[in-house]
């Protein structure tokens, strides 16, 4: 697919796709003749981890770490014990900042229902 097929599929913009090409977070499957970059289903799948990593507030090189991770234990490191630790210590923080959210959207809730009291 085209970038702005995967830009439609991600609801990402073209220009936050490119960056992260440029950064290396997510490198095209292709090109065409005329040299647009082509991208496959697994470039749609890597893509959307990133989307979804992004309201946790990873940085880049968060990303960048937890994508090799991935990337090992999908290839041939599979049983690699460190690997495997990484990737428990990552779940540990996306656990962390999803309660961090939830403790935001709680206290946006109260917000919202004071205001209609109002």
């Amino acid at each position: 697919m085209h970038i702005g097929e995967l830009a439609d599929k991600t609801g990402l913009s073209l220009r936050t796709i490119r960056h992260y090409d440029e950064v290396g977070l997510l490198k095209a499957s292709g090109r065409t003749e005329g040299g647009f970059r082509i991208y496959s289903r697994d470039d749609l799948s890597r893509l959307i981890l990133i989307r979804r990593m992004k309201p946790l507030g990873f940085s880049l090189e968060e990303m960048t770490d937890l994508l090799r991770i991935i990337d090992v234990l999908d290839g041939e490191g599979a049983r690699d014990a460190v690997v495997r630790s990484e990737l428990e210590t990552f779940i540990a923080q996306a656990v962390e900042r999803r309660a961090k959210l939830e403790e935001q959207l709680a206290m946006a809730d109260e917000f919202l229902e004071l205001l209609r009291r109002q």
